[in-house]
């Protein structure tokens, strides 16, 4: 049987691919991704057996649209260890980590701003 989940993989184009490599090696490592495959300018990030998040080259149009991606984090630590490491590699803060209780009751999320200005947030759904 195959996974049931709704999205397979999500790929980013970026202005600067270096930057955006540098950032997303160090929001994705507290999350438990990793860069798991490189071919030309493209890097797959994800866990060992699937690379479910990929950024590449902007090729199409002149600008990107900022997009929302939200990854998964196993608790609210997790999701403060994303946030510290978004920061610490220049990240524009758009919300501290904190109980967003307009989504649901444990809904602990962080959102910041990527090289390319998308909007890029952890999130865990698990009580403190």
């Amino acid at each position: 049987m195959y996974d049931r989940r709704v999205l397979d993989h999500l790929g980013l184009q970026v202005g600067d691919p270096d930057a955006a490599a540098v950032f997303y090696d160090a929001v994705l490592a507290p999350l438990g991704g990793t860069r798991i495959m490189e071919f030309e300018s493209v890097i797959g990030y994800g866990t060992p057996d699937h690379a479910d998040f990929w950024i590449s080259p902007l090729e199409e149009g002149a600008d990107n649209r900022p997009v929302h991606v939200a990854f998964t984090a196993a608790d609210r630590a997790t999701v403060r260890a994303f946030f510290d490491a978004a920061v610490s590699n220049g990240a524009e803060v758009l919300h501290e980590p904190r109980v967003w209780p307009e989504y649901h009751e444990h809904y602990y999320g962080a959102f910041v701003r990527d090289p390319d200005g998308n909007n890029v947030e952890a999130v865990s759904h698990r009580p403190e």
